[in-house]
């Protein structure tokens, strides 16, 4: 057979490094024909000189210039603007941009009929009603590479009919950094401090949406998205081992789980292998070495964003991409030492209060919605730090 066509967008970040490595340990089952990224020049250059693409995409302009410069000499390969150029030659996207800046390949992929590897969950949160159309493009699918919606994934193959047999669905986390502190421990503590999650490697944004539990009530709004679960039939369980991704309950009472270690190349590899799995171990357990597994309720008042999530989720619309953009910014006030911890969470419910919550029926009206947020969210902090 003829290897799988793979482009990746956000080449240069966790997923997307990772995404190469699932590729390297199996070179004749894939080839790499798109890499994407912002401005890192040097590595984006290395990767396409070990991969030779046809294409790569580089957003800021005086490093697409210095990238197209030294590829100028190493085959044929296209230095381009738009990373949505290259989700037309793939079988394969691999959607690994940070935020909703990811949306574009989101769409692209789907509407172009190729199987999209979402880690990119802000994109159908945010524009899951624009989004969800696309899935029914003939050749689209769509295949979660978050560890959680990959192991649900991975439970529901189980069932002949997931409309009637399923009871619920059970996101694991991790508890992040700060599982098991109180609110007012919480009051000062640090971005360094936030950004040593326990058992992920994980990029800053992410790891700080894990510490305040933000990251996993954005996992439910993408699970109720991807699966069609109502959000009373979608619950978070603490699992500090990060060994039991998720789990499926069914309308008889068994519950299916999937267990591996913790490594991203699990799911990345699912993703590209399917409906088929890879033949490399990624996250295999030693039996003789697992000797606990831990599970516990959140603590809803210590980590105030899982509720929040699901509010978003439920009031549906333009809240999600709402709730979504106001937590960037957010997240990166804190990540600026502009804002505490705590008001991550202040920042994001105020903005959500006092938005106009509208059903979007095109990208423009959520990308109106995410301006309006990050616009609103701004002001919040402005006010909070005068």
């Amino acid at each position: 057979m003829a290897p799988i066509r793979v482009a990746i967008a956000g080449s240069t970040g966790s997923i997307g490094r990772q995404t190469l490595e699932v590729i390297s340990a199996d070179p004749d089952h894939y080839v790499v024909v798109g890499l994407s990224a912002g401005s890192s020049v040097d590595l984006v250059i290395e990767q396409a000189t070990k991969f030779r693409p046809l294409v790569v995409a580089m957003s800021d302009d005086v490093a697409r210039e210095k990238v197209r410069d030294a590829l100028a000499g190493i085959g044929e390969i296209e230095v381009v603007s738009d990373a949505t150029d290259m989700c037309g030659i793939a079988d394969v996207v691999i959607n690994g941009v940070v935020g909703f800046a990811g949306l574009p390949v989101t769409m692209a992929t789907l509407a172009n009929g190729r199987r999209l590897g979402l880690a990119n969950k802000e994109s159908l949160i945010a524009a899951g009603p624009v989004v969800q159309p696309l899935r029914d493009v003939p050749g689209a699918e769509l295949v979660p590479v978050d560890s959680e919606h990959c192991a649900l994934h991975q439970c529901l193959r189980s069932s002949t009919d997931t409309q009637r047999e399923v009871a619920r669905l059970v996101l694991t986390a991790s508890g992040g950094p700060f599982r098991g502190r109180s609110y007012t421990d919480l009051e000062t503590v640090s971005v360094d401090e936030a950004l040593q999650h326990p058992t992920w490697s994980m990029g800053p944004k992410i790891t700080i949406d894990s510490s305040t539990l933000m990251n996993k009530g954005l996992e439910v709004i993408e699970a109720h998205e991807l699966f069609g679960t109502d959000f009373d039939d979608i619950d978070v369980v603490v699992h500090p081992q990060s060994v039991v991704h998720s789990m499926v309950e069914f309308t008889d009472g068994s519950t299916i789980a999937q267990l591996s270690m913790p490594d991203m190349r699990l799911p990345i590899g699912y993703a590209l292998a399917w409906p088929q799995r890879l033949t490399t171990p990624f996250g295999k357990i030693d039996w003789t070495q697992l000797s606990q597994l831990d599970f516990e309720p959140p603590d809803q008042s210590a980590f105030r964003c899982l509720d929040l999530a699901y509010a978003a989720g439920r009031a549906g619309g333009t809240a999600p991409a709402v709730i979504s953009a106001a937590n960037e910014v957010a997240v990166d006030a804190f990540m600026d030492r502009r804002i505490s911890w705590h008001q991550i969470h202040d920042v994001s419910a105020s903005v959500l209060e006092q938005s106009a919550i509208t059903m979007p029926t095109s990208v423009e009206e959520v990308v109106d919605a995410d301006r309006r947020a990050r616009e609103d969210a701004e002001r919040v902090i402005s006010g909070m730090i005068s």
